[in-house]
């Protein structure tokens, strides 16, 4: 898939308004993909985190009041963590929200698609920044047979060299992959 296409397939409107859901807590990330063959830049977490220590994931964080709406919680955290600058206008589309069960956040992701990937400067919640090729990664889909995830209807798992990428940055994989291949 090249990025033109990726572009077009991916292009979508964008409802950044935080929507009330008293179950979770609103969050928001940036799915950032760049270069003239596809990348995806993911980050993994300290083990030391609070939430989702160790995982593979976008950058992105809690919506706060301040944000205004997801997509500046989605601008705010992508900023924070990488010392990445993406403004509104960047952003070509976004995904369905996916829900996490165990932390409880309803989190909405945000794409842009960049022609290259500026320096990045990570923040002490990244431990390592990944830039993986996206279009070998949609290739590493498996259904997760994993019995204690029985309470999720759609579980997948992603892989990248040593890296495991499931749960929520999984399922957003996942419709990048159905979008891609409808």
């Amino acid at each position: 898939m090249d990025v033109v296409n990726l572009k077009k397939i991916l292009s979508s409107g964008i409802m950044a308004e935080p929507q009330d859901d008293s179950k979770n807590k609103l969050a928001a990330v940036m799915i950032i993909v760049f270069g003239s063959e596809p990348m995806v830049l993911m980050t993994e977490r300290p083990a030391t985190m609070n939430h989702h220590a160790g995982e593979i994931s976008f950058p992105g964080g809690t919506w706060e009041e301040k944000d205004v709406n997801l997509l500046g919680t989605a601008i705010r955290e992508t900023q924070e963590e990488l010392g990445l600058e993406i403004s509104k206008e960047m952003v070509i589309g976004q995904l369905k929200p996916v829900t996490t069960l165990n932390s409880g956040f309803k989190i909405t992701p945000f794409v842009t698609i960049l022609d290259t990937l500026p320096d990045i400067v990570p923040n002490s919640e990244i431990a390592s920044v990944l830039r993986i090729p996206l279009n070998s990664l949609l290739q590493t889909i498996e259904d997760d047979k994993d019995p204690l995830h029985h309470s999720i209807l759609e579980m997948y798992t992603f892989k990248f060299e040593n890296h495991l990428i499931w749960g929520a940055s999984a399922r957003m994989l996942k419709q990048i992959h159905d979008k891609i291949l409808s």
